[in-house]
């Protein structure tokens, strides 16, 4: 199978930049309250269904992976990068990351209480997301939460914008249009976070995180 350029060049620039992220990232959410609270809803809600088994896909050196480890769920990491892989192996050898596609994802059907991409979806080409979020309703099984994070577009007339990444291609989402790629996806909208640029931020955009839900209608009555 030909892999697309798109993954291509994000899987290298990341595998490159690796070393920077681990240690760039690595306690990024000491100084993010609000990152951390809605992280903490993500696992509330996922326990409450019953099932804590959570995939961090775009896990990038596993500090996240590792969060939702702290609060109860079981968490396991998932990326395209190997280097990135090899280096949360290495950071948190108690935990499991695998190599993986967020396009096509090793997991079996229905078998997630949760899901996370946080920061993850910003590299793909619009017209591919769809195809990514049917894999993340796909493993999510009824019931089963969806967290995604991401930086917004600061014109809701598009709904993509390009920004210049450090690392790779990127583009900025309108909360509006992603939310309704969810709905078309099968995953409803439960709340929504903006957190406004502060001024110690490397880059000046509204970051957003959308929590959305997999409906319970597979589930026997």
């Amino acid at each position: 199978m030909i892999e697309h350029d798109a993954l291509g060049v994000t899987r290298e620039a990341y595998d490159a930049a690796a070393p920077m992220y681990a240690q760039l990232f690595r306690d990024e959410l000491r100084e993010r309250p609000l990152d951390r609270a809605i992280l903490s809803a993500f696992a509330e809600v996922v326990s409450a269904s019953g099932d804590g088994r959570v995939a961090d896909l775009g896990c990038g050196p596993g500090h996240i992976t590792a969060y939702l480890d702290e609060l109860g769920l079981a968490a396991f990491g998932v990326d395209a990068s190997p280097v990135m892989i090899e280096s949360a192996r290495q950071a948190y050898p108690g935990l499991r990351f695998d190599v993986g596609s967020m396009a096509a994802l090793n997991i079996a059907d229905g078998v997630l209480g949760g899901v996370l991409s946080r920061w993850s979806i910003i590299h793909t080409p619009p017209q591919e997301l769809p195809v990514i979020l049917a894999e993340f309703h796909r493993v999510l099984a009824p019931g089963g939460h969806f967290l995604v994070g991401f930086s917004a577009s600061d014109d809701p007339s598009h709904a993509t914008q390009v920004f210049d990444h450090a690392v790779a291609p990127a583009y900025r989402w309108s909360p509006d249009h992603l939310a309704a790629m969810l709905r078309t996806a099968g995953l409803a909208e439960v709340a929504r976070m903006v957190r406004e640029p502060q001024p110690t931020d490397r880059r000046q955009f509204k970051e957003i995180h959308l929590l959305a839900r997999k409906s319970e209608e597979s589930l026997p009555s």
